[in-house]
């Protein structure tokens, strides 16, 4: 691959992140949004939307891929991510190949004690319509 091989991002996600990403992408699942029925679920408080971690990995790994966008993606979500709490978004490139290149990513706490999201995602080149 000629592209940079990795990028990496921490960042503090917020309550009011959650409620922006819920505006604009519509899902308004309480479990994403609501204090007091996360608080009765197993996670204990509001978890961060899947769509919000996959869309951080993408604009990450499109640092490294100018122009490029994601095409596909197969990712798990082992643990929940809250606001408030110190992660390390990373992608390491896996594969590459003209119209193609699949990074490996993960979301973790930054204090190791958790990986969140993991999985793969492939980024297409522009001229592929992807």
């Amino acid at each position: 691959m000629t592209a940079a091989a990795a990028a990496r991002l921490e960042r503090v996600l917020t309550q009011a992140e959650f409620d922006r990403f819920a505006r604009i992408s519509g899902d308004f699942n309480p479990i994403h949004v609501d204090a007091g029925f996360a608080a009765r679920t197993r996670f204990g408080r509001p978890v961060a939307h899947g769509l919000l971690l996959i869309s951080i990995l993408s604009g990450l790994a499109q640092t490294l891929r100018p122009g490029w966008r994601l095409r596909d993606q197969a990712i798990r979500f082992p643990a929940p991510t809250y606001a408030g709490e110190p992660m390390v978004f990373e992608v390491v490139a896996v594969a590459g190949a003209l119209h193609e290149a699949r990074y490996a990513c993960r979301v973790g706490r930054a204090d190791g004690s958790a990986t969140t999201c993991d999985g793969v995602i492939a980024l297409g080149a522009p001229d592929t319509g992807a």
